[in-house]
């Protein structure tokens, strides 16, 4: 029989369904044991050893990794690497975080009884309590016994959807408990666009060299040309007698002084007074969405009002902050 695409739909919609009714009674199965959980994490400063195999295991990566990179320290581990040599990994002041639907994954047998002989506490993910997992675990994170969404009742769906969903549960509560910031996060992701929209103005002008282009407030005509030419940022800034900042000559500020009549004969006569500024702590997303929004080309960096950077909409894209 020819399936449609209708079919289709109607195969994903109920695959959703029946993981959403899944994730459901996930949640109404909590109770104490998360905090506690949660408390057993806390209280050991050594590392989140996340272990599972198969589907579990790939979950199991996830995990490990959304912790480690959000404040508590984790990394996974496989069960049956564990028994070649791994096991060295789990050391005193660490937490395992064991995952298997069924709970009787033979695989995690190592693991489970050398945890107990070093005293190392484990953190079940499971539906049976009276598995091998449920029984050998210190705390139990219970998982419904529900059906997969697979037609035949058999590739773990609403199983893993269930562990990885109680995985996401078991990192925010632990952000939430030790307070980790949007800086925190930010320091543990510089890289792609996600990382560099968390930079500071402090960190994009450290990695840059470029001399400031400055002339003070008397300087003449020809040396503003000169600066904005040399300082290639189409732009130079104009400083006061004790070296603070007064505004800015951009090159549309240059081609007015050159019209007819217009009074060009110092810096002062010629600057836009201020202009958009920023300071080394604010965010970068905050520095592009003010100049995206003001429709503005450049903007001077202060610090204790003196201009110790220049900010310039080209090199934010070339960099990839746009």
């Amino acid at each position: 029989m020819t399936k449609t695409a209708e079919d289709d739909l109607a195969i994903a919609r109920e695959v959703l369904s029946i993981e959403r009714e899944a994730l459901a009674a996930l949640s109404a199965s909590l109770d104490e044991r998360f905090s506690a959980a949660i408390d057993l994490i806390l209280a050991n400063p050594g590392y989140v050893i996340v272990a599972g195999v198969g589907k579990s295991g790939h979950i199991g990566q996830k995990i490990a990794a959304s912790l480690a990179s959000t404040g508590t320290p984790a990394f996974f581990l496989h069960p049956t690497e564990a028994s070649h040599g791994d096991l060295g990994m789990v050391v005193p002041g660490s937490v395992v975080v064991a995952i298997s639907y069924s709970g009787e994954s033979s695989e995690l047998i190592d693991l489970l009884r050398y945890c107990r002989g070093a005293q190392i506490p484990v953190i079940g993910m499971t539906r049976s309590e009276t598995s091998r997992l449920g029984r050998g675990c210190d705390v139990l994170l219970p998982m419904p016994a529900f059906q997969e969404a697979c037609p035949n009742g058999l590739a773990p769906t609403s199983s893993t959807t269930m562990s990885l969903a109680l995985g996401d549960a078991l990192t925010v509560a632990l952000i939430a408990r030790r307070g980790f910031s949007r800086e925190d996060f930010g320091s543990r992701h510089p890289g792609g666009k996600l990382g560099k929209s968390l930079h500071t103005v402090a960190d994009y002008l450290a990695e840059r060299s470029d001399p400031v282009p400055l002339v003070a407030a008397s300087a003449p005509f020809e040396d503003v040309v000169q600066a904005i030419a040399e300082g290639r940022q189409g732009c130079v800034g104009v400083t006061g007698a004790a070296g603070e900042y007064l505004g800015i000559i951009t090159d549309g500020d240059l081609r007015r002084a050159m019209a007819p009549g217009a009074a060009r004969e110092t810096a002062a006569d010629m600057m836009t007074p201020g202009g958009a500024t920023f300071l080394g702590h604010e965010k970068i997303a905050l520095v592009v969405d003010a100049m995206t929004r003001l429709r503005i080309s450049n903007g001077y960096v202060l610090e204790d009002a003196r201009p110790v950077g220049v900010i310039h909409i080209k090199d934010l894209l070339a960099e990839g902050y746009l």
